[in-house]
């Protein structure tokens, strides 16, 4: 069976749906960055998608390759993450999504190196014909954290943001969000494919304790 991080590290990808603090360890990610609206159609957040998955399923089917990652194991490619803010707004304000700036990752595996990714970036551009030379090899430490499963449409959040808020207040924590430490979302359900009634969502703010 292939590794699933979702199944092998459950505390990080399925927490309950009430708050809970979490200590999330250093990882690696590809990342692209971008500013903008996130459903513009054929849009900078749509086209970084295909971009990071192309990278992802390249070093997820390397082993069937000439090229071969020391360490490779088989692995369930980690869902699509997201860390986003605004210029000038203290957490985040969903009705004006144009204002977005926006880090969309992937998770990698720590057997992969930044070597390993620069061939994946390589390849992908050539195989798949699109442009992955914005994909950066990214390592984020996020440290201290409250965290909540959010059900639901995306606009939906204030108010699961509100019970992560009042948690932290209640438990001796504060909000550490700022240009460093942002607020990040795993997905953990495909939008076309599920209404979004049923959307899954992990949603994850940095904290300090008071």
């Amino acid at each position: 069976m292939p590794f699933d991080f979702k199944k092998e590290f459950k505390e990080f990808y399925m927490p309950k749906n009430k708050p809970e603090i979490v200590n999330v360890p250093k990882m690696n990610y590809i990342a692209v960055r971008g500013k903008g609206n996130p459903n513009e159609e054929g849009g900078a957040y749509q086209k970084a998608i295909s971009v990071l998955y192309a990278i992802a399923y390249t070093l997820k089917m390397s082993y069937k390759s000439d090229y071969k990652i020391k360490g490779f194991f088989e692995y369930v490619v980690p869902p699509l993450e997201g860390f986003w803010w605004q210029g000038g707004i203290d957490g985040v304000d969903y009705s004006d999504k144009d204002k977005f700036n926006w880090i969309s990752v992937i998770r990698l595996p720590d057997f992969v190196t930044k070597e390993n990714f620069d061939w994946a970036v390589e390849t992908a551009t050539k195989k798949k014909k699109i442009d992955c030379s914005e994909a950066e090899f990214l390592t984020i430490d996020e440290g201290l954290c409250v965290q909540i499963m959010h059900s639901g449409s995306f606009d939906d959040e204030p108010e699961t943001v509100a019970l992560m808020d009042k948690f932290i207040e209640e438990n001796g924590y504060a909000n550490d969000l700022g240009n460093e430490r942002l607020h990040h979302e795993i997905y953990l359900s495909d939008a076309r494919k599920v209404p979004c009634e049923k959307w899954k969502t992990v949603i994850r703010h940095p904290v300090k304790k008071i």
